[in-house]
């Protein structure tokens, strides 16, 4: 069962292509994994799996399904109800007797759909390897145990969102008194975090999509960064905008100005840099960042290392080469010096620093303008292959036309069934017209 995993997970629509009984084996692997000493360090007494969510109307499902297969797999779970995933991460990390961290959420796919995210102890995503071996325990029959071999609950030592906030404001401090801000939480798990980290630092904020989760990601939060921008354009202050997990933010300048991963890992690239803190002198991006980032690096004497999507592969350039800054153009940042995998909100606080630091604007800080990008995202009907000669003839006519002024990126999605074709070129609509022609082939060659 080594593909039960995506890239970022599993996802499937709740009930359905993820229904609470693969929840509940899933969860018994976790558990068998913890005490076989899988997924790292085995605990020294009964392994203790920490549990979140999102807002979704499935996720309480999910997560009573992974707990009670945890339990039944012999550890001990501790529930933390609706938190940022970065916040279970955080939590699984700072307790020695943890073996394992759980995520029930698609993050920013719509509320029918979930998923499940799998952590090692030490709050950061698990390997390929590790992954695939969980899977495989996913699919075998196991050894349970029976009578006080069962597990059970492990108390919670404190609030677990007030104890997620001490750990993200004690990492990036800051005084934002006098600054007003726009959050959109996407009606996701950071509807009341983020307000109220910012809020405690003294901004005004002005919170936006704080409901439930029916309407997660729905025409809001990250995936529809025009919503805070034309927000932060009226208020004439900075927007932040979370997906439903919250482990990724964008921003939107003074002006309106949607501020991508790609200008953001360029803002604290610079700031760390300022401060000597830039580990390795390089930051990690997957191919999907702009040709504008990349120039911009090559001008500052800041090295830029590539990496297939995904932040598993982010992850392991960095951990390779002692990076300490990395993430994707969608606004997944990484400051593994700070925490073990993506936090939405920590990347926001960093942000807000180099803002503080600079006493200006977020408009001020923006490096580069974007190349024109066009994104076209193409439905598959199962098999998401894309090999064939109409589409190897298409994209080699594409690079043609586009010359050394433009690139072609076509991938099937790690986390939703469909195939992503990227278009970069000189003017927004060449890159228009060549991603149509692109995704026309594609679609042929999926017998569309």
């Amino acid at each position: 069962m080594g593909t039960l995993f995506g890239t970022d997970g599993i996802r499937g629509v709740a009930n359905a292509g993820l229904p609470p009984e693969l929840a509940l084996r899933v969860g018994r692997a976790v558990a068998v994994a913890c005490a076989r000493g899988v997924l790292g360090s085995k605990p020294s007494g009964r392994p203790v799996v920490v549990v979140g969510r999102d807002t979704r109307p499935s996720g309480r499902m999910l997560s009573d399904a992974v707990a009670a297969g945890v339990r039944s797999g012999g550890a001990d779970i501790r529930d933390v109800g609706v938190l940022p995933s970065g916040g279970v991460a955080m939590l699984a990390a700072d307790d020695d007797g943890v073996g394992a961290g759980v995520v029930v959420s698609a993050s920013h796919n719509p509320a029918p759909d979930n998923g499940i995210k799998l952590l090692g102890p030490d709050g950061g995503k698990l390997s390929l390897e590790v992954e695939s071996e969980v899977a495989d325990l996913v699919g075998s029959e196991l050894d349970l145990p029976t009578g006080p071999g069962i597990g059970g609950d492990s108390p919670l030592v404190t609030d677990p969102a007030q104890r997620y906030l001490e750990l993200v404001t004690e990492r990036v401090p800051l005084d934002l008194s006098g600054m007003r801000i726009v959050v959109d939480c996407a009606n996701g798990a950071a509807r009341w975090t983020a307000p109220e980290a910012l809020r405690r630092m003294g901004a005004d904020v002005v919170a936006l999509n704080t409901g439930d989760g029916e309407a997660i990601n729905d025409r809001c939060g990250a995936t529809h960064p025009e919503v805070v921008a034309e927000a932060a354009r009226a208020h004439g202050c900075i927007g932040l905008t979370f997906d439903g997990d919250a482990d990724r933010v964008l921003a939107a300048d003074e002006h309106g100005r949607v501020v991508d991963g790609d200008a953001t890992l360029a803002i604290l690239a610079r700031r760390l840099s300022e401060r000597g803190e830039l580990s390795g002198g390089a930051v990690a991006v997957t191919v999907m960042s702009n040709q504008a980032l990349r120039r911009w690096c090559a001008s500052n004497a800041i090295g830029l290392v590539e990496t297939p999507v995904g932040d598993r592969n982010v992850v392991a350039a960095m951990s390779d080469r002692g990076l300490v800054l990395g993430g994707e153009q969608s606004g997944h940042v990484l400051r593994l010096d700070l925490a073990p995998t993506g936090d939405g909100l920590l990347t926001a606080l960093c942000l807000l620093e180099a803002v503080v630091a600079a006493e200006g604007r977020l408009e001020d800080l923006v490096p580069f303008a974007p190349f024109p990008q066009v994104l076209v995202n193409v439905p598959t009907n199962g098999s998401p292959s894309i090999e064939s000669d109409g589409v190897r003839d298409a994209v080699a006519r594409a690079q043609e036309r586009l010359g050394d002024g433009g690139r072609v990126l076509i991938r099937p999605s790690g986390t939703e069934p469909l195939v992503r074709v990227m278009v970069e070129a000189a003017e927004h609509e060449q890159a228009r017209s060549v991603a149509g022609e692109l995704a026309d082939a594609v679609r042929e060659a999926l017998g569309g």
